[in-house]
């Protein structure tokens, strides 16, 4: 990789990872004509400075460190720990066998298990993983998808076990399964299956859990993947828009299904653009539930948002510079108003977080919290010449692809033909190219390097001990359950699914029931089969 001098990326002219040109010099002129119809008062709609009148001086944001670690005892441990440090919600990590529904002595498996997050397969292994939360008290982010029903509803069931109302229950269940289409590849079944599935959820909570977000519109893998801030922006809202399409043809309530989506961002580093991109968002959002669904309601028209920093501008090389980046990451998810807030471990590039970095990345929010003043005002850098330019220019580029996406047919279209998939490719391939030439600097990487310096050690060691141990416990855990009412509950599921009743409840009844999420999950892939993209990019 050519090494440069910062002068040398510096001569040319520069641009943000939308193509949108910065100026030397903003003045007064470069401000939109229509900025104060853009931007009232926090609280107002558009949102566009904000869903709350004084932001962070009535509530800080969420800070939600995302943890799981091979066994469901570790991760509980994880959240014990952060939650005594000032921790303030939960977040799960899955491993892989999880999120595309296989149990741990699964052969396709093997090799997984519990290496990326926490290996949840059955009822039991729930019980531990919340052993001790007070789940009426605490809110819980789980980041799983194609399988988000079932984790939701193992939630559930332990919480119906210790007598806690399901209306106290707080959180989100990701729930996005067209982002894996897009970007990260953990779906299992075809989108229309999909999309029955995630309905279901939306119908369910509604019913039965009104304080849950019943889905977590996520761009941040969007943006790992490589697309740009503009796209990010673009798809996310297209994504959502799309599951409000499905949820007012299933005959649900757009204002209702609306009030209870929450929204996931990747908080990037150019720090102004992203600022930008979060105002951008809450204003779009807000002005096409109205052009497009007609909602009025003020809460629906809310875009409530939580923000991960940016995993994939973590480096190994260097890895104490992170710190600095997540910093300045997370000062801008404050500044762009989010709800709620991940930090990565300067580590994670290596590997999951040790246990002084996770606390160091808590610390960081603590300090941005407490220390620096940038939540003692809502939306401080409103009227900044560079940040109400970038705003609009984000939501014209914005508005610009939504329009593409229509001229697609549509979010499924476009995600099935694989358009979606070739803009952030693209995107991706300009970024790296640009590093390559030396055009962006990457310091540690292709700049300020250190040609001597040791590479660093994963803070993590994956045991694969836990696999063997798994499928000892899970051998165990069907020898000892009553197989006839297991039976019973999954052929239950399965007419259910070949009907067009929701879910929900026989999934919860079969887990009940003590079926493992294997098995529920073979029920469903034998009535709707499997995923196979068609197109090639």
């Amino acid at each position: 990789m050519k090494r440069v001098k910062p002068a040398d990326a510096r001569a040319a002219d520069v641009k943000t990872t939308s193509d949108i040109p910065i100026r030397p010099v903003y003045e007064a002129a470069d401000l939109p004509a229509d900025l104060a119809r853009r931007t009232p008062p926090p609280g107002t709609p558009p949102y566009t400075r904000g869903i709350h009148p004084a932001m962070y001086r009535s509530r800080l944001w969420t800070m939600r460190q995302y943890a799981g670690f091979g066994t469901a005892q570790a991760t509980n441990e994880r959240f014990r720990f952060l939650l005594t440090q000032g921790q303030t919600g939960l977040s799960v990590a899955f491993d892989l066998p999880t999120q595309m529904g296989y149990d741990s002595d699964s052969p396709r498996a093997r090799g997984e298990v519990g290496k990326v997050g926490v290996a949840i397969s059955c009822l039991a292994d729930m019980e531990a993983l919340l052993a001790e939360l007070p789940l009426d008290r605490v809110t819980t982010s789980m980041t799983i998808n194609a399988t988000a029903p079932l984790l939701l509803a193992l939630y559930v069931a332990v919480a119906d076990a210790r007598g806690v109302e399901r209306d106290t229950l707080g959180g989100t269940v990701q729930n996005d399964v067209l982002k894996e289409y897009i970007a990260r590849g953990t779906y299992i079944y075809p989108p229309e299956a999909s999309l029955r599935l995630i309905t279901d959820v939306f119908d369910f909570t509604t019913r039965e859990t009104p304080q849950w977000n019943s889905i977590s519109v996520s761009g941040y893998h969007m943006r790992e993947a490589g697309s740009t801030a503009a796209q990010e922006l673009a798809f996310t809202i297209a994504d959502g828009l799309a599951y409000l399409e499905a949820a007012r043809a299933r005959g649900l309530d757009a204002t209702r299904i609306a009030k209870r989506m929450s929204f996931f961002f990747n908080a990037h580093n150019h720090l102004f653009e992203e600022v930008a991109k979060f105002r951008a968002a809450r204003k779009l959002w807000a002005e096409l539930l109205g052009e497009r669904f007609g909602v009025s309601d003020a809460e629906a028209l809310k875009l409530r948002f939580h923000t991960q920093t940016a995993g994939s501008m973590l480096t190994a090389q260097q890895p104490l510079n992170n710190v600095v980046r997540v910093a300045y990451q997370g000062l801008a998810a404050v500044l762009g108003g989010t709800q709620s807030l991940h930090t990565n471990s300067y580590d994670e590039a290596l590997g999951l977080p040790g246990r002084d970095a996770a606390l160091l990345a808590l610390r960081t929010q603590q300090v941005i919290a407490h220390e620096i003043g940038a939540a003692e005002t809502a939306d401080p850098l409103a009227g900044s010449y560079v940040v109400e330019s970038l705003t609009a220019d984000l939501e014209r580029k914005a508005r610009a692809m939504l329009d593409d996406v229509a001229r697609q047919g549509g979010m499924l279209a476009a995600i099935a033909s694989g358009w979606v998939q070739r803009q952030i490719h693209e995107a991706a391939y300009r970024w790296h190219r640009e590093v390559e030439s030396g055009e962006r600097v990457v310091v540690g990487v292709n700049a300020f390097t250190d040609e001597d310096a040791e590479p660093g050690t994963p803070p993590f060691r994956h045991d694969p001990r836990i696999e063997k141990a798994r499928a000892k416990m899970l051998a165990t855990w069907r020898s000892q359950r009553a197989a006839a009412p297991c039976r019973r509950a999954l052929a239950r599921l399965e007419a259910a699914a070949r009907g067009t009743e929701n879910l929900m409840p026989p999934i919860l009844d079969a887990l009940v029931a003590h079926a493992t999420l294997g098995e529920v999950c073979d029920t469903l892939r034998g009535v709707f089969g499997t995923y196979a993209p068609e197109h090639t990019l």
